[in-house]
């Protein structure tokens, strides 16, 4: 089986009566891919910022964007308030999403024991997205907002892709930690934002931030807040994906 990594250029690559069956691409830019005459039985597409700016996804010349972010809106009470603007509704926003992880988290109490750990398709187990959870916080609010010097949780979980070089990764631990331990940094981690929700004026939103990422790219207050709401939203659709699985894997 071929691999094609970061190190391949295939801009402006034709592929012609090609056989990519089962194929997969991870993490990688399909932006303008053109395809005609394609079989695409049972594929599946994953793209998390599908709904950002204006982006388009054609299929047959219909627009499916709107009916994507529709029937998740539908699936997932409170996402379409991801996107508020002043201090209320982005208290109301958090407040939903605490909700719907609380009953996610009552969920997975009632699966097998190591369900937590265990990972779909290479994917994040349930516990390492809650890890992950933490490192969003931490980024994007305790660094980025409250400017925090040392923001990192030891528990937190970074990703692999090249965007997150430039950051000590020795603060965080290379042992897998108890799924108790990691309940207790997520749960601090969501007092953290419901804490700088209870008292942001719209002030405080206007406020200019630096992208963690990107220093020279500006930001404000708001929009890193909206950076964790995103990463909220997009996360629990993966983990209820994933648990879906692996009740259906067991007949459930």
């Amino acid at each position: 089986m071929a691999t094609f990594t970061r190190s391949d250029n295939l801009r402006g690559a034709e592929f012609v009566d090609a056989d990519l069956r089962g194929a997969r691409f991870v993490g990688a830019d399909l932006t303008g891919v053109v395809m005609r005459g394609v079989e695409i039985r049972d594929a599946e597409i994953d793209a998390p910022w599908l709904s950002d700016g204006p982006n388009h996804l054609r299929v047959n010349d219909v627009d499916v964007v709107p009916f994507v972010e529709a029937e998740l809106d539908r699936r997932f009470p409170g996402r379409a308030d991801r996107r508020a603007t002043d201090p209320d509704g982005l208290r109301a926003a958090w407040a939903a999403l605490e909700r719907t992880w609380a009953a996610t988290l009552e969920r997975v109490a009632t699966m097998p024991a190591g369900t937590v750990d265990e990972s779909v398709a290479g994917e994040w187990s349930f516990a390492q997205t809650l890890r992950h959870l933490v490192l969003a916080t931490d980024l994007w609010l305790g660094y980025a907002v409250l400017q925090i010097e040392r923001p990192f949780h030891p528990l937190g979980l970074m990703g692999t892709g090249a965007e997150e070089d430039g950051f000590d990764r020795s603060v965080f631990t290379t042992t897998t930690p108890s799924y108790a331990e990691v309940l207790e940094a997520r749960a601090s981690r969501v007092a953290m934002v419901r804490d700088f929700l209870a008292t942001v004026t719209a002030d405080d939103l206007a406020t200019p931030r630096k992208n963690p990422w990107a220093p020279a790219h500006p930001e404000s207050t708001l929009s890193c807040l909206h950076v964790v709401l995103e990463e909220e939203w997009e996360h629990h659709r993966y983990a209820v994906r994933d648990l879906a699985a692996l009740e259906s894997a067991r007949g459930v």
